[in-house]
């Protein structure tokens, strides 16, 4: 009913940018938030950033400063600016939406920094 795809991901050199979209569609009128994950080879998922409906963010430490969530007007899309990237953001990233009282997840996206 609900589906996320996320598009964007690749390599890109420490320092680079990268911009993360995920494009949300089904059943997800009055969705309250959507955000991103990450999750590293042999580590767990990890929390990126959110935004809820209201435009409220929240970010993980480590990429405060350096990363920004946003959506579209129709906020059916959520983007992830990446800047600053360095080799310890590598990861699959994941987006997701709370809707419906329960989160769905895209299939992931992957993200490698590298020189």
């Amino acid at each position: 009913q609900v589906q996320l795809v996320e598009s964007g991901g690749g390599l890109v050199q420490p320092g680079g940018s990268l911009r993360l979209s995920c494009a949300a569609s089904g059943s997800i009128f009055r969705s309250s938030a959507m955000g991103w994950y990450r999750q590293a080879p042999g580590k767990q998922r990890e929390l990126v950033a959110t935004i809820t409906s209201s435009g409220s963010t929240n970010y993980a430490d480590s990429v405060k400063g350096r990363f920004t969530i946003s959506t579209n007007n129709a906020k059916n899309t959520v983007y992830l600016q990446m800047n600053s990237l360095k080799p310890e953001d590598t990861a699959v990233y994941y987006c997701n939406i709370f809707v419906q009282n329960a989160l769905t997840w895209g299939q992931g996206i992957q993200v490698t920094v590298s020189s």
